[in-house]
């Protein structure tokens, strides 16, 4: 019979930290790099007509309906 439970030493034994890491890191990544339709939607979800098209036509039409005419200015 041998014990369900393990050391901490042998617990990590099955996951490395640089896997770990690395998995962490990829997902950062990913956060950052969105893809500007996803940008897009997220805007469209947090005004509330937005959203409220968003279910009727589509988050595209719903997006630039309501934000498309807008240029940003830096």
């Amino acid at each position: 019979f041998s014990d369900p439970f393990l050391n901490r030493r042998r617990a990590n034994d099955f996951i490395q930290a640089d896997s770990r890491l690395r998995a962490i890191t990829q997902e950062r990544i990913r956060e950052r790099s969105k893809a500007p339709y996803e940008h897009q939607r997220e805007i469209c979800e947090d005004y509330y007509p937005c959203e409220m098209y968003a279910f009727r036509h589509g988050y595209a039409a719903a997006y630039k309906h309501y934000f498309g005419g807008r240029r940003r200015t830096k």
